[in-house]
């Protein structure tokens, strides 16, 4: 808010607590104009908890006649995602917590410091910091309750920054028993204690007698935290035993234990699928002559789809094509309610990581009956898409079938036939099968790119591993045209789904990807400007935006930093009945269509339209009991699977380094925290900290607009994106936790006439210096920081 319109406002409005800078009075004699959008978003954003509208009406000074546009305005704020509105109608900025919320001890820190996390965050919530202070002075007679990991406890927050709170605990409740999982170790005193593999719960744990005998140092558990004790060390009963570290199977099964995943399927369940057996043609569309192939990785074992184009004859569409895309029935397989259904439904997915898959369907049907194996016969649900010449969508017609694949073709094998580069199969299939795959392909691509889909340049990290479990490299995967190529064939069936559902009035489970956070966008408008890179003002942002920036930022050294801003501005793709549309693919609408051997939510679709079109007795009723719970249920499990792929492909890279302790390597900064600064290396793209206290003397205060540390006396800067050399102190394969020490890069002189920084907000974390309170020799640690105070 500029100082012309603003002035202070009413203490009370917020409880006591200072609010930010108003508007006059508008019923005086000097009535300042309605507050502004902006205005009151700040004044939302500014407020440690969520505020109601009488707050917002006393601190602006509205009056009766003010309370509709002021509840236009509210209702404005939430349409576009800048605000929620939660307990009692109170509103805080978008992902704000609320302020009374029920958290779980995740344990203690180094510095004794007890940390939670939200027991019930939200689909497209991050994981907040939230600190716990305990009162633990005696209350109406009763002695204070130590907390303790596990321990669940109502609390009541205040905000200290974007994604920071502090908790002060109400009343402790009922327990559930929290589970870690961590490495056996031996205690300088002889005793045996549990270590985290959580890098996040930061205490050991001795082990309760209770649990299983004979566990020994070196061994991988699953065990469940008793609940916090007065003294002593907190304890935890072993329940489970994985194996021994270094162990090839130890790295896949820590993620899979920490994150709760399914590995066994119940007895009825295997043996439903071990009763399966090949579909019969019936009243199924014969599509065993049309010569379709599968094209996936080196790797997969499971084929769910399939696809085939060839050149539109219609005259009325020259150079148009004819595309066809065959997806596994799985639904023919799986029934609603039946044990195999059952089963899938709890798992939502299948989890990848280097070294197996966690199926959602077992293997007899996943690499078995819906596996679209070459020269055999498999029943389908098909999609025929008739395109123009642009790529533009004229018709599609779904049909349920039965084919038999032409070919099992890699991505590699596809394009380096296209290429010129051809073997035994490949030459017979190139110019009848392939090369109209790639002619549909490019006017697909036409669409997508008049459509302005938001391009992010995002290079996924591949762990190769060999039969002993030990990672040979680390590789980026390459992005040829033939991935492309399936994508866009997937994405137009995904369409056509979706759209055969709304217009037949049946129940969707639709893929949505909502707008940005305006927050967020705001916040990385801000920090381009800095770079001379611009996002377009007062006009609804747009993929093409971004896409357009993300194109000028190639030429910079910026790149991959904007990248990476640019898909933290994102909201999170989920499953929901209610329709939203697909921002990030430029789709007004959009559903999982194509992947039910591995993604519960295509089986819902598969089964939509099985009833919708009437292809037989096995699908979804119009009328779904719990289906918006359902789409939350699943969006839960998708992402489940991808925290457990991350930390797999982490812990592996940390085994890789951990033989490189010494070495040098060159790398970007890609992420800044008051802790330190992340950096992701060029070789591996390992990503690790540069903790603050070994950042050459200085008080380094955060400047989160710029995404930087500030030397607060020699005012060196160390900025997101910025090129450093470093070198591995260590790395931590039971944790995934990898250190550097910086050596060069970074630290740029602040020019003396520029604010080195935003001023700290008084007693925020991070500050460490109280207000007013002249700047001491540099505080590398919280336990420094509270010497000083004293």
């Amino acid at each position: 808010m500029s100082k012309s319109s603003s002035s202070k406002p009413d203490r009370k409005a917020r409880g006591g607590k200072k609010a930010p800078a108003e508007p006059e009075k508008r019923h005086g004699k000097k009535a300042a104009p309605f507050p502004t959008k902006e205005q009151v978003l700040a004044f939302i954003r500014e407020s440690p908890t969520p505020i109601g509208k009488r707050e917002i009406a006393r601190a602006f000074h509205l009056k009766g006649s003010d309370r509709i546009p002021l509840k236009a305005l509210l209702k404005e704020l939430e349409r576009d995602g800048a605000v929620d509105r939660g307990k009692h109608r109170r509103l805080g900025a978008a992902g704000q917590l609320p302020e009374v919320t029920v958290v779980q001890i995740i344990g203690p820190d180094e510095d004794g410091d007890l940390w939670a996390r939200p027991v019930d965050l939200r689909p497209d919530d991050a994981e907040p910091k939230i600190l716990v202070i305990e009162d633990k002075r005696e209350h109406h007679g009763r002695p204070h309750q130590p907390l303790g990991p596990g321990d669940r406890v109502l609390v009541r927050l205040n905000r200290t920054d974007a994604d920071e709170y502090e908790a002060r605990p109400i009343r402790k409740l009922e327990s559930r028993a929290a589970r870690v999982v961590g490495l056996i170790t031996r205690a300088s005193d002889g005793t045996l204690r549990i270590t985290p593999a959580d890098k996040r719960i930061r205490t050991e744990f001795a082990i309760d007698a209770r649990g299983i005998h004979g566990v020994k140092s070196g061994e991988i558990v699953v065990a469940e935290v008793e609940p916090g004790r007065p003294m002593g060390t907190p304890r935890a009963r072993v329940v489970e035993r994985l194996g021994r570290t270094g162990e090839a199977r130890s790295v896949s099964l820590i993620a899979i234990a920490a994150h709760g995943i399914p590995t066994d399927f119940p007895p009825a369940a295997l043996t439903q699928a071990a009763e399966a057996g090949p579909a019969p043609l019936g009243h199924r569309t014969d599509l065993r002559n049309v010569p379709l192939v599968t094209i996936d990785g080196e790797d997969a074992r499971d084929f769910d789809d399939a696809v085939h184009a060839q050149p539109d004859t219609d005259p009325k569409n020259p150079g148009g094509w004819k595309l066809l895309v065959a997806i596994a029935d799985v639904a023919h397989y799986v029934r609603e309610g039946d044990p195999l259904d059952k089963s899938a439904r709890e798992r939502g997915n299948s989890v990848y990581f280097p070294d197996r898959v966690v199926p959602m369907l077992p293997e007899e049907l996943s690499n078995g009956w819906c596996s679209l194996r070459p020269d055999e016969d498999r029943p389908v649900m098909a999609v025929e898409i008739v395109i123009d010449a642009e790529g533009r969508k004229k018709r599609h017609q779904f049909l349920r079938g039965l084919m038999r694949s032409a070919a099992r073709l890699t991505y590699e094998r596809a394009q380096a036939a296209m290429d010129g580069r051809t073997d035994a199969v490949t030459g017979l299939l190139l110019e009848p099968v392939i090369q109209p795959l790639y002619g549909a392909f490019r006017a697909l691509l036409k669409a997508r790119q008049e459509r302005g889909t938001l391009e992010l340049d995002l290079p996924e990290r591949r762990v190769l591993i060999d039969n002993q479990g030990e990672v040979l490299k680390i590789e980026a995967r390459d992005r040829l045209d033939s991935h492309r190529l399936i994508e866009e064939f997937m994405i137009a069936a995904n369409v056509a789904a979706a759209e055969a559902l709304e217009k037949r009035r049946w129940p969707c489970m639709y893929r949505v990807h909502d707008q940005p956070d305006p927050t967020r966008v705001e916040a990385l408008r801000e920090f381009l400007e800095g770079l001379d890179l611009r996002l377009p003002r007062g006009q609804v942002i747009r993929p093409a935006h971004f896409t357009k920036l993300l194109e000028k930022a190639k030429s910079t050294p910026y790149s991959d930093m904007i990248n990476s801003l640019v898909l933290r501005s994102q909201s999170q793709a989920v499953y929901s009945p209610e329709n939203l549309g697909h921002f990030g693919l430029a789709l007004s609408r959009y559903a999982h269509f194509t992947s039910p051997i591995r993604r519960y939510s295509d089986l819902l679709v598969h089964r939509a339209l099985i009833a919708a079109y009437g292809f037989g007795e096995d699908g979804l009723d119009r009328e779904v009991k719990g289906f918006k719970e359902l789409g939350e249920h699943i969006s839960a499990t998708e992402r489940r699977a991808a925290a457990a792929e991350r930390e797999s492909v982490d812990r592996y890279t940390a085994a890789f380094l951990s033989k490189r302790i010494g070495e040098i390597f060159s790398g970007r900064v890609s992420g800044v925290i008051r802790a330190g600064l992340f950096v992701a290396l060029d070789e591996t793209g390992a990503d690790g900290i540069i903790p603050v206290s070994s950042l050459p003397n200085d008080f380094y205060e955060h400047d989160e607009a710029r995404h930087a540390l500030v030397g607060r006396r020699w005012g060196q800067v160390y900025r997101l994106g910025d090129r450093v050399q470093v070198r591995l102190v260590a790395a931590q394969p039971l944790t995934g936790g990898i250190t550097f020490e910086l050596i060069e890069g970074g630290g740029q002189d602040q020019p003396a006439a520029a604010p080195s920084h935003r001023p700290a907000r008084p007693g925020a974390k991070g500050s460490r210096n109280k207000p007013g309170r002249p700047a001491g020799p540099p505080i590398h640690s919280r336990k420094a920081a509270k010497r000083r105070r004293r």
